[in-house]
């Protein structure tokens, strides 16, 4: 089952057409209201969420979706007529699979569909706890501590970080580190990596210095600390 979540009757109209003409069973709502209804009654295999709606924003949708534990691994794809690259990076940092653009070509939403559930379904199962030092991240309770204190996390940070506690003592390159976590090749400026790295030291405190830099390769979580300057 795919919601999609589009005040724009023409367009809800058309994505739901190709979605069935596609084999895929669709529901449409105008607003998040009626959309939450329909959550409560049925989990969606996959969400296409407009950003601009008359009650909730996309936004706001998403960052319930991912923080309700019944709805937290819906796969999302963003469709918005923002274009510019801090709306992308807003969308996937809340959380997005995906990020598509208005005006869009209905094979390359097709495909974009095709590829997030088929990403959906072959994911692996995350490990329920992942620790490393004084760092402890529950998956299941989607909390991660340090010295047995919380940390709060946006989603994109709390992603990254299961990431390197996926692979300790291991040099992740900026490109694996960029597919692994954003799902793109060249979407994103690498720098932003870099950025998400900062401020994931910064609030892990003490703990953060596990995360090395690696000089022109990316980053490597380490008991050894961090051992090279903040320019990879």
């Amino acid at each position: 089952m795919i919601y999609i979540v589009e005040d724009d009757a023409s367009i809800r109209e058309l994505e739901q057409y190709a979605l069935q003409t596609n084999q895929y069973t669709v529901c449409g709502f105008e607003d998040g209201a009626s959309f939450w209804a329909a959550v409560r009654e049925t989990v969606p295999d996959l969400v296409i969420l407009d950003v601009m709606l008359p009650d909730e924003d996309g936004y706001q949708i998403l960052g319930r979706l991912r923080e309700t534990a019944a709805t937290r691994t819906v796969p999302v794809i963003m469709v918005t007529a923002k274009t510019s690259e801090i709306d992308v990076v807003k969308g996937l940092d809340h959380g997005a699979d995906d990020y598509l653009c208005k005006p869009f070509g209905i094979m390359e939403f097709i495909s974009r569909v095709k590829a997030v559930l088929r990403r959906a379904s072959t994911a692996p199962a995350s490990t329920t706890t992942l620790r490393f030092g004084d760092i402890t991240l529950d998956d299941v309770a989607r909390t991660v501590t340090v010295d047995g204190e919380p940390v709060e996390l946006t989603f994109k940070e709390y992603s990254l970080l299961h990431f390197f506690l996926e692979h300790p003592e291991e040099v992740l390159a900026r490109e694996r580190i960029m597919k692994a976590v954003w799902d793109t090749d060249d979407l994103l400026e690498s720098r932003t990596i870099d950025m998400h790295v900062r401020t994931l030291r910064q609030k892990l405190g003490h703990a953060g210095d596990a995360i090395c830099t690696v000089r022109k390769v990316g980053y490597k979580l380490s008991a050894k600390g961090t051992e090279a300057g903040e320019d990879a």
